[in-house]
């Protein structure tokens, strides 16, 4: 009798338990996670507690790194750390190596906060070291693989590196015009990655997601637009700005034909697919704007860097992080009312940040609403993914891979 009364409580099931080895298994688990909650804090920091800020890095500046370098840029090692796996079978980074890259990121954002030169050179090498490490590790998959279609990448990725020591040594040294030309640089850096690796994907989602949908890739095009980007770079470090003007407006047209060529109509009832054209259209019009800038016809830097880092590259890392984290987790390919929320929620909060711009009584009011449509956006992805990210994959069953370090991986042809 005593055992029939013995009641025990169900245990929790394994997808339920959080796993370190889940959680260190990609990069895109522990990075998506760090870019999205920095996305949030640091606006909030910037926009509602500017007294708090005591770094070397002040003000518009702490504000600007942080949300490039810190944010954006983040997301996409963590994109391309998980992609380079995809492409090549080899993981580059994972359990405690992937731990320590975390770290260092960690490390760079606290010291930038705190006072004094020490944490200010204590932050910088640790975010300089975090994009030389994970550039490092993509290499070494990407080159011992000899998968030729990505040689690149890994270069893409150290020169975000390099951008941001050209960006810190200038505001070490308090020349705030070359501080802003080195921005300009990371900017333009992180425009060539995103176009890389959008038109890659947006139509190999579109044609996956929408039965019948055929939509060309532009591989031609695409070689053509991300060279007059590098030429872009190239004239803005040299001070040909005219000819910058003409490269941006040359990458900028090829971005809106090639969206016109992907056949916006057909995704329009499918928001995981949606959101990345209204990012892709806008990243385009920013370099359009940015070639305006160059020209000298847009007279306030703001307006390309808004407009490419909030319209175009914040708008595509909130689709992208639900999209690719959702495959890569083994879930169902749709977005829940609460994924639709946060989309909404960014591209109202971009579109306020631009009005914040024009030179109206407005701007303060429409700077607070900006940042109160922004930091719920990405807390309420955190709610919604944190869960999932800190657990193991599912498989095609809906059950848990238990032994994330044994995942088949089919590597893809090099070329």
């Amino acid at each position: 009798m005593a055992n029939l009364l013995q009641i025990e409580e169900p245990g929790r099931t394994p997808s339920e338990v959080p796993q370190w080895g889940a959680f260190l298994e990609l990069g895109f688990r522990p990075l998506y996670m760090a870019g999205c909650l920095w996305a949030a804090v640091s606006v909030a920091l910037w926009v509602f507690a500017p007294n708090w800020l005591h770094g070397q890095l002040t003000g518009v500046i702490w504000h600007a790194h942080e949300i490039l370098w810190g944010f954006i840029a983040t997301i996409a090692v963590g994109f391309l750390l998980t992609a380079g796996n995809n492409w090549t079978g080899v993981n580059p980074l994972k359990g405690k190596a992937l731990g320590v890259l975390v770290l260092l990121w960690v490390l760079a954002r606290l010291g930038f906060l705190v006072p004094g030169t020490t944490a200010f050179v204590l932050a910088s090498g640790s975010t300089l070291l975090f994009f030389a490490w994970a550039a490092v590790a993509l290499g070494r998959a990407i080159y011992s693989t000899r998968n030729q279609r990505n040689y690149g990448v890994p270069l893409l990725m150290a020169a975000l590196g390099v951008a941001e020591g050209l960006f810190l040594l200038a505001a070490r040294g308090g020349d705030y015009l070359l501080l802003m030309e080195r921005f300009n640089t990371g900017l333009l850096c992180m425009a060539i990655v995103t176009l890389l690796v959008a038109r890659r994907v947006i139509p190999f989602f579109a044609m996956r997601a929408v039965t019948g949908l055929k939509l060309p890739m532009h591989t031609r095009s695409g070689h053509v637009q991300l060279t007059a980007g590098c030429l872009a770079i190239g004239c803005g470090l040299l001070g040909w700005t005219q000819a910058m003007a003409l490269f941006l407006s040359v990458a900028g047209t090829i971005a809106l034909v090639q969206l016109v060529s992907w056949k916006p109509w057909s995704v329009r009832r499918v928001p995981l697919l949606w959101i990345l054209y209204v990012g892709y259209a806008s990243l385009g019009l920013g370099l359009l704007v940015a070639a305006g800038h160059a020209a000298e016809l847009v007279p306030r830097a703001a307006w390309p860097a808004h407009v490419i880092g909030v319209a175009g590259f914040s708008v595509l890392i909130i689709g992208m992080v639900t999209r690719t984290a959702l495959g890569h987790l083994g879930r169902p390919l749709r977005a829940d009312r609460l994924m639709v929320a946060c989309y909404l929620l960014v591209m109202i909060a971009a579109a306020l940040r631009l009005v914040a711009l024009l030179p109206t009584s407005l701007t303060l009011v429409a700077l607070h609403a900006s940042a109160s449509a922004w930091i719920p956006a990405f807390a309420l992805y955190l709610w919604r993914f944190v869960p999932m990210l800190i657990r193991p994959r599912m498989n095609s069953a809906g059950t848990p891979i238990l032994n994330t370090d044994k995942i088949p991986v089919r590597p893809r042809s090099p070329r």
